[in-house]
């Protein structure tokens, strides 16, 4: 009963080449925000389209905004200050 199954399915033989290949590195959703950010803070357009294929738009997206969450708040603490009031700065708006 095996050996059929081997059959239909291939044989170990076949399987095991497949197996030994080394598989594409996989990116979560965070790497792919990071780099594209910093690539594009660097004017380096080439990691920034090659980071933005890592993840679908919407996860870069989402990493993006969180990135940018977490950096007003590390901001608003060193600087003493509301995050509010460190994101206005951040985009020239003026103070509330």
């Amino acid at each position: 009963m095996f050996e059929k199954v081997r059959r239909l399915l291939g044989s170990d033989r076949a399987a095991a080449p497949a197996a030994a290949r080394p598989r594409p590195r996989q990116h979560n959703l965070f790497e792919a925000a990071a780099t594209y950010v910093s690539a594009s803070v660097e004017d380096d357009q080439q990691r920034a389209d090659e980071a933005a294929g890592w993840v679908s738009p919407e996860a870069l997206c989402f990493g993006v905004g969180e990135l940018a969450c977490r950096a007003v708040i590390a901001l608003a603490r060193e600087r003493d200050e509301s995050p509010q009031t460190v994101a206005r700065s951040l985009l020239g708006l003026p103070a509330l």
